[in-house]
């Protein structure tokens, strides 16, 4: 079945370029111009992979991203000229499986799709669960509880994507580039801010002492552990 991607983008140029280049590659392709048209593109027929421009007219693409989440795994790439570390972080935070920044270039474009559409929606990780004396991780159902008075603890999809990662190697280290690529894509080696970011996020949703952590520890320079 030929895969369907849908592009979200207020710019005609953008529009016709990627229109271009993913037909030439056997994808059936759906260009809308603002979120509100792409959320309703989206519920009627869910495609395969969203191209999703920040930039649009009516609803920020944040804001499309996150109502998108609401209801729908679809895999993002957000296409964006905004180059700032924080708006990619927020963006991936909000369920974006990766980050292009205007220009572009085609071939790098179209290689970040061919891994978004490989890794299809996320479903969970090939280790079901992960458990330790502060938290339980169900990777199956997407549920976080703290042992201590059994509440639930909602994580993003990339925090999701960042704890299996660490999960399939209980106690071992995994390395910054390991990480990064396993998380956001081949694209990824360098960004380590990225990951400081969510682990102080992810220390702060799950462990008794965020400033003194006893599952999620860091390795300066090399990567993190998760500890059982």
């Amino acid at each position: 079945m030929t895969e369907r991607i849908l592009v979200v983008d207020d710019e005609p140029t953008i529009q016709r370029t990627l229109r271009i280049n993913l037909r030439a590659r056997g994808y059936e392709v759906e260009t809308v111009g603002t979120g509100r048209d792409a959320l309703m593109a989206v519920a009627e027929t869910e495609p395969d992979l969203v191209i999703l421009d920040l930039g649009l007219p009516d609803l920020d693409g944040v804001e499309v991203l996150r109502r998108l989440r609401r209801t729908s795994r679809v895999p993002v790439i957000v296409l964006s000229a905004r180059h700032q570390s924080d708006d990619k972080v927020e963006a991936l935070d909000d369920g974006a499986d990766d980050y292009v920044t205007k220009p572009f270039g085609a071939d790098e474009l179209m290689a970040r799709v061919r891994v978004a559409l490989r890794r299809g929606p996320w479903e969970g990780a090939e280790t079901a669960t992960f458990t330790c004396p502060t938290f339980e991780l169900d990777f199956a159902t997407m549920t976080a509880r703290r042992v201590a008075d059994g509440t639930q603890v909602h994580l993003t999809p990339t925090e999701w994507r960042l704890l299996a990662e660490l999960a399939r190697h209980p106690g071992h280290l995994v390395t910054h580039e390991r990480l990064l690529k396993g998380v956001w894509g081949p694209g990824y080696g360098r960004e380590s801010n990225y990951l400081r970011v969510y682990a102080n996020q992810l220390r702060r949703k799950l462990e008794a002492e965020p400033a003194r952590p006893r599952h999620l520890i860091t390795e300066p320079g090399l990567g993190y552990r998760l500890m059982p």
